[in-house]
């Protein structure tokens, strides 16, 4: 994960490789951290390879706190795995972000 940039009240953040079980908690503090800092954090999710339940929890647990803190996060470039757990748990409206053409079509 790296922060791939920031500028006054917008920041990025990439998460790479698998979101689930023992990394999604080191991920936790990382992401948690960079939602301080500023009003709107896009959490770039083109590469992550896996999601599982804890990923889901990561991310639900970050767009609720960005809500209680009155910030904005969006998640951008949904990798094909963030696609698939969408679907699946149909999440798309609670997180609200743009998702690209056709996506609930079957991979």
């Amino acid at each position: 994960m790296s922060i791939d940039a920031q500028a006054g009240t917008r920041a990025a953040l990439a998460i790479e490789g698998e979101l689930t079980g023992r990394r999604a908690e080191e991920l936790r503090q990382r992401v948690l951290g960079a939602l301080e800092r500023p009003e709107t954090l896009e959490l770039d999710l083109g590469r992550v390879t896996g999601c599982d339940s804890a990923g889901v929890q990561l991310l639900l647990l970050a767009k609720a706190r960005s809500q209680q803190e009155r910030k904005h996060l969006r998640l951008v470039n949904h990798s094909p795995a963030i696609l698939d757990v969408f679907r699946l748990l149909d999440l798309a409206s609670w997180f609200g972000d743009p998702l690209p053409e056709g996506w609930r079509a079957a991979a």
